[in-house]
């Protein structure tokens, strides 16, 4: 479950020295994929722990060990959701082509409903990514295959309930104060999107499970090939047969359907998850209860996120100008949404590098995971918000020719510049909360900072003192810097040992010993 504030001792600052456990767990070795390619093997930690050698020493080695880990699992995970967002984009855009009308619907559909329930399987996608992480660090392999199949069990209900949504889309739409044309069309691209609903519900908990054995690059590979072949297919369905708004949208169920096939055909036919992967278990339906509590902190975590910088832009169109705020804003916000694909790449390092080397009984690696992965991810991040200044003034025409909206844009870039590199810590905080279970904690942090502070300060400095879209922006900035500073001074006073013994009761708290009941 997620920690809390007790948890954490205050006195000992991240890299403070610290007494490694001495279990035979430590040094791992062992004939399976934890090699130096898919972990540290006990290599880091023996380097950090090496007290022969002074710590200025010791540094250039472990840094060089921990940045290979890192880029091994990082660049992969970019690629992934890169790709995915991609394949999403594309389908809204062949359905552009074909009206106003349409281009509305598939926009309405992708980023207001699709985007919900992504981002909530998402969410609940993260609870197996700390089980699965810490119980591979302590090689309890077995473990990692029932793991999934519980969180794949559970997001399936929730997917019967996101089911419901869907069908009533239009009179949800409506009750928006929707147009009934663009309700009704809307309406027609969701229910293609119905099937997507259970891909969601089986991708997540495969991805993470690969991703905790640091097993990457197969889903980005197979996520470059499901694009090419999605991009064809929704051209043939779309303008070759004529299915329109519901040919578009169910080929991008189908496109999510393949990459979960491909993905559970290569656990179960690669030989590299032959120990994690055990067959099917009736321990999926054990356990349920608590599992869901964690699955929930972890959704509401994530969640509470995303919806953040939706209502930004709800906010702008209730602005005496909309259009050109609503305009200037989704530029700012497309642009930053890429670039946030790759704090999410550094997201997902940092919580499998952290619950590996928890599981592994390793605090000085997981310390010192978390100083790297953040150092590197900022320095990412502040470089790109450098090149986003210097082309304040002509990174709109990208998108559109307006001289207004480009004037619109770069004045707001500064804004832009910061978001960026708030999302280059941000994100990486939140990995190592979810790679050492404390989804509870940072969803009241998220709570607190960003509908406590961010959103009203936003809503009076926009309207109130009009100072409009960038009063609205900077209101809900000061609300991530908050946060951002909070989830530092925690992590940052972690007591890294308390957590390698929190992590050893979760495990053992999760742990049961019924045999699979289908070998495969």
């Amino acid at each position: 479950m997620g920690s809390t504030l007790e948890n954490k001792d205050i006195d000992e600052p991240l890299l403070a020295p610290t007494s490694s456990p001495s279990s035979p767990e430590s040094p791992i070795s062992f004939t399976h994929s934890f090699s130096s390619k898919h972990g540290s093997d006990g290599e880091l930690e023996r380097i950090l722990s090496d007290t022969s050698v002074p710590f200025l020493r010791r540094l250039g080695p472990a840094t060089w060990v921990e940045f290979k880990l890192l880029f091994h699992l990082a660049a992969p995970a970019v690629i992934v959701y890169l790709l995915n967002n991609v394949m999403s984009m594309s389908t809204q855009i062949f359905s552009g082509h074909l009206g106003n009308l349409e281009l509305a619907a598939a926009s309405l559909g992708n980023t207001g409903i699709q985007a919900f329930a992504y981002g909530l399987m998402l969410g609940m996608g993260s609870a197996v990514e700390t089980l699965c992480g810490q119980a591979y660090g302590a090689r309890k392999f077995e473990m990692l295959g029932i793991y999934m199949q519980r969180s794949t069990v559970l997001l399936t209900l929730a997917g019967v309930l996101l089911t419901i949504i869907y069908i009533f889309s239009e009179p949800i739409l409506l009750f928006l104060g929707e147009s009934p044309r663009i309700a009704s069309a809307a309406a027609i691209f969701v229910y293609g999107l119905i099937p997507q609903i259970f891909a969601y519900a089986t991708n997540f908990p495969i991805q993470k499970f690969l991703q905790a054995q640091s097993i990457v690059a197969p889903s980005a590979y197979i996520s470059a090939a499901t694009l090419l072949l999605h991009l064809l297919v929704t051209w043939v369905v779309v303008y070759k047969i004529g299915l329109g708004l519901l040919g578009a949208s169910l080929v991008l169920s189908i496109s999510w359907w393949i990459i979960v096939i491909a993905q559970f055909v290569y656990i179960v036919k690669s030989g590299r998850c032959k120990h994690t992967w055990k067959g099917f278990s009736f321990q999926a339906f054990s356990g349920l209860s608590e599992f869901f509590k964690l699955s929930a902190a972890s959704a509401v975590m994530l969640c509470l996120e995303t919806w953040y910088y939706q209502i930004l832009v709800l906010l702008a169109g209730l602005l005496p100008h909309p259009e050109l705020a609503l305009d200037s804003l989704s530029i700012c916000t497309t642009v930053s949404g890429w670039v946030f694909m790759i704090s999410v790449g550094f997201n997902a390092a940092a919580s499998v590098r952290v619950s590996n080397e928890l599981g592994a009984r390793n605090p000085k690696s997981a310390s010192f995971s978390v100083v790297v992965v953040t150092s590197i991810s900022f320095i990412v991040s502040v470089i790109i918000a450098v090149v986003v200044l210097a082309l304040r003034d002509v990174i709109s025409y990208v998108f559109t020719g307006g001289e207004e909206v480009a004037a619109a844009v770069s004045d707001l870039c500064p804004l832009l510049a910061l978001s960026i590199i708030l999302n280059g810590i941000q994100p990486v905080l939140s990995g190592v909360a979810v790679g050492c279970g404390w989804q509870t904690l940072v969803a009241y942090v998220n709570v607190g900072c960003y509908y406590g502070v961010g959103i009203p300060l936003g809503s009076l400095l926009g309207f109130y003192f009009k100072l409009s879209a960038k009063g609205i922006w900077l209101g809900m900035l000061s609300g991530t810097l908050l946060q951002t500073i909070i989830l530092c001074w925690i992590t940052f006073r972690t007591n890294w040992n308390r957590e390698v013994e929190e992590a050893n009761k979760r495990l053992s708290k999760w742990e049961d010993r019924t045999e699979p009941i289908v070998k495969g």
